[in-house]
C-alpha cells in the first residue's frame, strides 16, 4: 500500500457532528478517518473517490474524546424520533 503523503492531524478539520478528520485529496474528493479508528491505532486515511491514502500523525493524548456509546434502546428512540419529524413534516 503507498502512502500519497503525511499529514499532521492539525492540518485536517475535525467534524463534531460525525466525529471524523478530513483533508481535501487532489482529486477534488475528501480524505476522511473517524476519531474512532484513530483511537483503534489506525493511521491511513482514504479517499472514496480515488486510491490515494494518506498517513495521519498524531498523539492520541491529543485526540478528542470518543463519544459514550448510545444502548440499543437510545437507538430505537432516535429512530422513532426521526420517523415522526418526517411524518410531521408532510
Amino acid at each position: 500500500m503507498s502512502i500519497y503523503e503525511e499529514i499532521e492531524i492539525e492540518d485536517m478539520t475535525y467534524d463534531p457532528e460525525d466525529y471524523s478528520y478530513t483533508y481535501p485529496c487532489p482529486c477534488g474528493d475528501k480524505f476522511r478517518i473517524t476519531l474512532e479508528e484513530l483511537w483503534d491505532g489506525e493511521d491511513i486515511a482514504k479517499c472514496p473517490s480515488c486510491t490515494l491514502r494518506i498517513m495521519v500523525i498524531y498523539e492520541e493524548e491529543d485526540l478528542p474524546e470518543l463519544p459514550p456509546e448510545e444502548s440499543e434502546e437510545e437507538k430505537e428512540l432516535d429512530d422513532l424520533t426521526e420517523k415522526v419529524k418526517a411524518l410531521e413534516v408532510h
